[in-house]
């Protein structure tokens, strides 16, 4: 949701042709519309997807989904295919703030015929998110729980850890593990993305979801005492080299992957991963680690009382070509029988709330999946609703320094202040 890569040329221009729809005729009396549809899944992603585009043809035979996988260049792919005049009819799109930009230059069409289903299926905060001045151009099909911590069962049970739920019970467990030999924490510190997503849990619990609004908008500064004070419980942690797989640099020189994967080998460099509910197919795929057995997962923890809260993100299904056949598939999206073929496959949370539980393959992706339609609070990732130049771009704003931070842990009020002044940079240039 948040990399982007440049896109060569030639794969580019492959890509833009193959958004253009068409209308074929089929037999003599009868005409096959075909629509385009774009998203950046790749793997078993993309095949799964597929699996879903092929259940809603078998339902609407009249209906031909041609469809792109754009990789994690959909973000350019679209900008030039909007821009030639080509867009595709439905495209999904990985952060809000694509969402508004393509609203704002008028390139999106409302989902207006489609409310009634999605309000029925969604919670508010999810139209609010797909909404742009009140009109919604946005339906999140696909979404992700970042409120989730990945534990080594073995490893818990040998230091007579459990699962927490507050922040000083997983301080405890910390101290536990360490006193049994395996460092608590393994942190994918050098993709600064895992550390927004850090902070932002700590943020939304201790702050409350609405400074969590006003910081996502610039509302109040970086350098607020909210902010300051999620930074020293941020620090508990990353101020520790003995919570650490490999201590400060360890964490700075591992990637996402290999943190998760470092977990959950044999004998394991670390207990816990805190990331979202993605790290179960990274488990799967990377290691020998089996579910309840080798691995398993608890909500992150309240801080100071804190109601239930989830973190998460998640794609937009949009259109940019109003026809009656984009209209179905749309339609179709809105069903829970959709989000149903998916979930059965794996590998996929929905945030339709009327998704049944069943859906889901096994206990675990039941339960983080439920938590994230159901969740009383939920805020969107806040690194995927500011500027990019700030929230998600990689050597710079938010990755950069929160990487700093954890370097320097006990330079808060410094790093603060580095914050405030490269979103205040950052809001400034997108005016």
């Amino acid at each position: 949701m948040k990399r982007r890569i440049r896109l060569a040329g030639v794969a580019l221009a492959a890509a833009l042709v193959a958004l253009t729809a068409t209308t074929v005729a089929v037999g003599s009396h009868r005409a096959t519309s075909t629509i385009s549809v774009i998203t950046e899944a790749t793997g078993p992603e993309q095949q799964n997807f597929k699996k879903v585009l092929a259940d809603f043809m078998k339902l609407n035979p009249d209906v031909k989904v041609r469809y792109t996988s754009a990789g994690r260049q959909i973000t350019t792919i679209l900008a030039t295919a909007v821009a030639g005049g080509k867009p595709p009819d439905i495209a999904f799109l990985p952060q809000p703030g694509l969402l508004k930009d393509f609203a704002n230059r008028g390139a999106l069409k409302p989902l207006t015929f489609a409310r009634r289903q999605i309000v029925a299926n969604w919670a508010p905060v999810w139209l609010k998110l797909g909404s742009v001045d009140g009109t919604l151009y946005g339906l999140f099909f696909k979404g992700a729980n970042k409120s989730t911590v990945w534990y080594n069962v073995p490893a818990f049970k040998a230091a007579g850890a459990t699962m927490p739920k507050n922040w000083n019970a997983l301080l405890h467990d910390a101290s536990l593990l360490v006193g049994a030999g395996t460092p608590p924490f393994s942190i994918g510190g050098s993709e600064g993305w895992t550390l927004t997503d850090l902070f932002e849990n700590i943020y939304l619990r201790q702050a409350g979801p609405a400074k969590y609004d006003e910081l996502s908008g610039h509302k109040i500064k970086w350098t607020d005492p909210t902010v300051k004070n999620a930074l020293h419980t941020m620090a508990q942690i990353v101020a520790n080299p003995a919570f650490i797989a490999g201590g400060t640099q360890g964490a700075l020189q591992t990637d996402f992957a290999t943190s998760v994967a470092n977990a959950f080998t044999t004998p394991p460099k670390a207990a816990m991963v805190i990331e979202g509910d993605f790290v179960a197919g990274v488990i799967t795929g990377a290691t020998k680690s089996k579910p309840q057995t080798g691995f398993n997962v608890f909500n992150f923890p309240s801080i100071g009382n804190s109601p239930p809260a989830v973190v998460g993100g998640g794609d937009a299904v949009v259109m940019f070509r109003d026809t009656p056949a984009a209209r179905k598939l749309i339609t179709y999206f809105t069903t829970p029988r959709a989000a149903e073929v998916w979930a059965a496959l794996g590998g996929f949370s929905s945030p339709n709330k009327n998704v049944k539980p069943s859906a889901y393959p096994d206990p675990i992706t039941r339960a983080t999946a439920v938590a994230l339609a159901k969740a009383p609070i939920f805020r969107f990732d806040m690194s995927d609703l500011q500027p990019a130049s700030f929230g998600a771009t990689a050597g710079q704003g938010e990755w950069a320094l929160f990487q700093d931070f954890v370097k320097n842990p006990a330079n808060i009020n410094g790093i603060a202040q580095q914050l405030e002044s490269a979103a205040a940079a950052a809001y400034k240039t997108k005016k």
